[in-house]
């Protein structure tokens, strides 16, 4: 009988072979994770203290940078760790875990970044019901629907990736466990497992985008109503952060996820794991702080009372 776990350990290839860029990623990104969680907690540390910023919008950003915050230290610590002492090794059921909680992390900003769309559609084309329609059971309900989905869906692949029998090689041409390089160390056919996680993935992703379309098709018929044009600009300026969070997600990570492993390159791999892992994550903070007054004002009353 062949055994399906012959390969325990895994060699994570790193951000890079040639040692002088190395040293220089794992500085930059040293630098960029430092940036993000500082963000990422200091907009969950505003909306929870500032009462001003106790509304469903708000509620969903906090979740929002708390999955950035998980996401990135998934990855990204042990990776940087692994550079700097040289030991790049992860055991079989490390790496499972690292992708476990890696897809569970991303799915969960996939349905948060859905509700997202739903919680600004409903604010712009149903005002007058929104507050009874966004109520704090509400959010919390598409919260928990959020998290319970991104279990069940990591669970999924990590169980789809890793029911594959690895019998060598075992370097992964990757800085962490992520399931396109990890399809293309099995010594079996993958095309079963292939079909069935792009069809998961899709399903997902395609439901997801979907939805979120729909959201801002219905936004834009509503804001081309509005006979000012100040009106109009007022009603899209309070979804341009959440839109530009969507093209950013969808743009790089789905990519990835949507593409066979036949045509799998490590180079591309790496490349867009950097833009969906840590740049998209290090990017939210600014682009919901920079053009939203409320979260200014909270930040910098959070920053000036940490003193006293």
């Amino acid at each position: 009988m062949t055994n399906l776990t012959a390969v325990s350990v895994f060699i994570l290839r790193g951000f890079s072979a040639v040692p002088e860029l190395r040293l220089l990623s794992v500085a930059a990104f040293f630098l960029i994770y430092v940036a993000a969680a500082i963000g990422n907690i200091s907009i969950v540390a505003a909306v929870t203290l500032d009462v001003r910023l106790h509304m469903p919008m708000y509620f969903f950003l906090k979740h929002l940078s708390l999955v950035d915050i998980c996401s990135m230290s998934t990855t990204l610590p042990r990776a940087l760790m692994a550079a700097m002492v040289g030991s790049e090794e992860i055991s079989l059921p490390a790496c499972a875990s690292q992708l476990f909680a890696f897809v569970c992390f991303g799915s969960v900003e996939c349905f948060l970044i859905t509700s997202m769309a739903y919680d600004r559609c409903l604010a712009i084309y149903r005002p007058l019901v929104y507050g009874e329609a966004m109520s704090p059971q509400t959010c919390i309900s598409l919260v928990l629907v959020a998290w319970g989905s991104g279990l069940l869906f990591s669970t999924f692949h990590t169980a789809n990736t890793f029911s594959l029998p690895f019998c060598g090689p075992n370097v992964i041409d990757h800085f962490f466990c992520d399931i396109p390089p990890l399809m293309h160390l099995a010594c079996a056919s993958t095309d079963v497992h292939e079909a069935t996680g792009f069809a998961a993935s899709g399903c997902v992703i395609v439901s997801c985008f979907a939805l979120t379309i729909l959201s801002y098709v219905r936004i834009l018929a509503t804001v081309v109503q509005i006979r000012s044009a100040a009106g109009r600009w007022k009603a899209f300026s309070t979804c341009s952060s959440h839109l530009a969070t969507v093209l950013l997600f969808y743009g790089t990570g789905s990519s990835a996820y949507m593409c066979p492993t036949a045509r799998y390159s490590p180079l591309q791999g790496r490349l867009a794991a950097v833009f969906y892992s840590i740049l998209t994550p290090s990017l939210n903070p600014l682009i919901y702080s920079l053009r939203n007054k409320d979260m200014k004002r909270a930040l910098q009353k959070l920053y000036l009372q940490v003193p006293s």
